[in-house]
């Protein structure tokens, strides 16, 4: 077998067998780049509610808190409580938590659940244990692979020698000019 058909039977075997991780990878990290605009591993559904809740400090235990829990909207089973600051109690209940201005009555109960796909998709992209390291290894040195193998797939004036040249450095010099920007 010559070098040029072994260089596309290996880009070709090789990419087919990345393409899944590929996609899996581009789409956590598309989401993950956009942490700050949303949360790419929990939905986090907010309600505000009013209630006639008169309660101190002083006189909160377990049970006031269970009994304080009934007169809000639904049904949630209490975990535990604390008064993170002045008259704002927090509650923490299965799936989330409500926080109610002692004062004034108003609430919010916030429920959390995880994004589908995108929480298992971002489980792996962070890393989650010594052996996806090597896998995740691995999958680097296919997409290195890949790469130099297609970098000589294509011959003549679209090739590494000419356009494919131009190209490939633009895609080395625009990483480098973000980094000395930025």
């Amino acid at each position: 077998m010559n070098i040029s058909r072994f260089n596309r039977v290996t880009h070709r075997d090789v990419g087919y067998l990345i393409a899944g991780l590929t996609i899996i990878y581009a789409v956590s990290g598309i989401a993950l780049n956009h942490k700050n605009d949303w949360n790419p591993n929990y939905i986090i559904e907010s309600t505000t509610f009013q209630t006639d809740i008169n309660i101190s400090r002083e006189n909160l235990n377990k049970d006031t808190a269970e009994e304080l829990l009934k007169k809000v909207p639904g049904s949630h089973e209490l975990k535990t409580y604390y008064f993170p600051a002045g008259n704002v109690l927090t509650l923490f209940i299965e799936g989330g938590s409500v926080r109610i201005n002692t004062k004034t009555g108003q609430g919010t109960i916030e429920k959390i659940s995880k994004r589908p796909l995108f929480y298992e998709l971002n489980f792996l992209h962070y890393n989650p244990g010594k052996w996806w390291k090597y896998f995740s290894d691995i999958f680097c040195i296919a997409l290195i692979t890949v790469t130099i193998t297609g970098l000589f797939l294509v011959k003549g004036r679209n090739g590494i020698t000419r356009r494919g040249a131009i190209l490939t450095a633009t895609g080395i010099i625009l990483p480098l000019l973000f980094l000395f920007i930025y």
